[in-house]
């Protein structure tokens, strides 16, 4: 797959970050062809995003794991070396000139370098195909991580709220015992005070209601842990038996 920013149709949605997605930055069509029809002889063929140095700027860094740059304009150079940087992701940049070459050297220390020259497409293809699958395969970890910490973070909240149930309860039980007795007394409050105790009554019956689901929650996962247990154990058997 092939997106295009400079010729104004879509680039690459995020989506494509379900498989790695390379970005390749050059003013010159033909640069950016050559490698796009290189890469066809590959038995694993990435998503593309093609665009110009003029728009190196607007870029998502999110919406690719690792670059290919070369045949910038000279004026251009330096803004793509910072875009680039600042997206900290994997880059390798090609020229057929040594003094470019050792310039971006110096300006952009984490790119990797490579010399336009005899079978540069076969070279670059190799060594470009590692870095993008690396970077894709630790953005996935990345991804992984950051999912499982969310669903720490998650399961240490609700593990606190089924802790503290049993003192909300008995917190909501006496504020529901309380407006109860007071809205039973006729004559000794004020129409407002009387509407304003019938409020938080039934406030608190809403947070009695919540609180009932947590409960019925916490039954249904007891119940099906020992279901699953049971499953991947049956799993684990037919398996087993199989081989």
């Amino acid at each position: 797959m092939i997106s295009r920013y400079s010729d104004g149709t879509q680039p690459a949605e995020k989506s494509n970050l379900d498989q790695p997605t390379m970005l390749i930055i050059s003013d010159d069509p033909a640069f950016s062809r050559a490698i796009t029809a290189r890469w066809q002889a590959e038995r694993t063929l990435p998503a593309f995003t093609l665009i110009s140095s003029d728009l190196s700027l607007g870029f998502d860094p999110d919406s690719f794991h690792a670059a290919v740059a070369g045949r910038i304009r000279p004026q251009s150079l330096s803004v793509v070396t910072e875009a680039m940087e600042a997206a900290g992701k994997r880059v390798l940049f090609l020229s057929d000139d040594n003094g470019t070459l050792t310039m971006v050297r110096e300006r952009w220390p984490g790119a990797l370098v490579m010399k336009q020259q005899d079978h540069w497409l076969d070279t670059l293809v190799l060594v470009a195909a590692e870095a993008l699958q690396r970077a894709f395969a630790e953005a996935g970890r990345s991804r992984a991580e950051h999912s499982k910490a969310l669903l720490d973070s998650q399961a240490t909240l609700g593990r606190y709220m089924l802790d503290m149930r049993h003192n909300l309860n008995n917190a909501l039980t006496s504020v529901l015992g309380n407006s109860e007795l007071l809205l039973l007394e006729p004559g000794s409050l004020s129409a407002n005070a009387r509407s304003q105790i019938d409020t938080i009554r039934n406030m608190a019956l809403r947070m009695h209601e919540v609180m009932q689901r947590f409960s019925s929650l916490e039954k249904e996962l007891n119940l099906s842990e020992p279901q699953s247990a049971r499953e991947s154990a049956s799993l684990a058997s037919a398996a087993s038996t199989a081989q």
